[in-house]
């Protein structure tokens, strides 16, 4: 039995105000300064805030100014990096750690990441397969289902998501509800949206709070003509994070139902965050953007432009997919 989703969440802002205090009356170690940029990274990817990877990742990079000597710090920063999809540097942090005598068990799970980021799912399977040989834990099984999912084994991927969920033992509900989400994610992208449905309900049953979860629920509820429902899932979401794919969702729904202001608002709301955060983190947000000026954005000229740029940095299936829709060719 895992916590109750809203008191988990207050569990982990009350974590993060305690380790905030704590830097400001002492000096925390750099375990709990990493810790902190886990943390903080993880409410960001639960509630949605960008705003909150992005002060993860400053503190991230802080700690390597403060502590160059310590493995953990560029591990932290190499995390960071990945998510926002700075590949190349985060691969050279991971280098950083390893003449650092860094933890073996962390360099390999963090490589295999950005491996699998980058769509070297070759590499990143050899490494998720080795971690389950040396201990089939739940971050062991859930990490290789997850490189199965990404290489399209749909049915090898279900076969280790149903052992890591078996194998889970801890009372927090984030782990399981992410591992239900990426669960949802893989039967979306197989075009199966009653599977995919009941895979997000069930992350969002488990943690109401989870804001991609209920954003792609949103989306698969459109999808399955459950429109109202869609709408009214996604206008909390569009309105409180910082997020604009939310703003975008609500945006063509709401355009496909006739409701043409109101869309244009919520385009207007979008358009302008899109272009605030490929300002600042192009990388990370060009395949979102590329998807927004390929839909409502009516832009495909800037969608196809964006839609290489991602290209460029990973060869996954859904990066030349999107090469594809905005109307290029895709090498290969």
């Amino acid at each position: 039995m895992t916590t109750a989703g809203v008191i988990a969440v207050a569990n982990l802002e009350a974590r993060i105000d305690g380790q905030l205090s704590r830097a400001i009356e002492g000096q925390p170690t750099v375990r709990e300064r990493a810790e902190l940029v886990e943390l903080i990274a993880m409410r960001g990817h639960v509630l949605g805030r960008i705003a909150d990877a992005e002060r993860a990742a400053a503190l991230a990079d802080a700690l390597v100014g403060q502590e160059p000597s310590d493995a953990r710090s560029f591990v932290a920063r190499a995390r960071m990096r990945g998510a926002l999809h700075q590949f190349a540097p985060a691969l050279a942090d991971l280098d950083t750690a390893a003449a650092l005598e860094g933890d073996r068990v962390d360099l390999d799970a963090e490589r295999a990441a950005i491996y699998q980021a980058l769509g070297r799912y070759d590499e990143a399977l050899a490494i998720r397969r080795r971690a389950v040989d040396r201990r089939a834990d739940f971050d062991a099984l859930a990490a290789l289902a997850g490189v199965y999912g990404e290489r399209g084994e749909i049915d090898e991927a279900e076969r280790w998501f149903e052992a890591a969920t078996h194998r889970y033992r801890g009372t927090s509900p984030f782990p399981l509800a992410i591992l239900e989400f990426q669960r949802g994610q893989l039967w979306m992208e197989h075009d199966d949206l009653r599977h995919a449905h009941a895979w997000c309900d069930a992350a969002v049953r488990r943690l109401p709070a989870y804001v991609p979860a209920n954003g792609h629920l949103a989306e698969l509820d459109a999808a399955l003509g459950n429109t109202a429902a869609a709408i009214a899932r996604l206008r909390p979401l569009a309105l409180t994070s910082d997020d604009p794919d939310y703003a975008t969702q609500l945006a063509r729904i709401l355009g496909n139902t006739g409701r043409t202001e109101e869309a244009q608002t919520w385009r207007g709301r979008a358009e302008a965050r899109y272009d605030e955060l490929l300002a600042r983190h192009h990388d990370a947000y060009a395949d979102h953007a590329a998807e927004f000026w390929l839909t409502i954005g009516d832009d495909p000229q800037r969608a196809l432009r964006l839609a290489r740029q991602n290209l460029s940095l990973r060869q996954t299936p859904r990066a030349r997919m999107l090469v594809r829709r905005s109307g290029g060719h895709p090498p290969g």
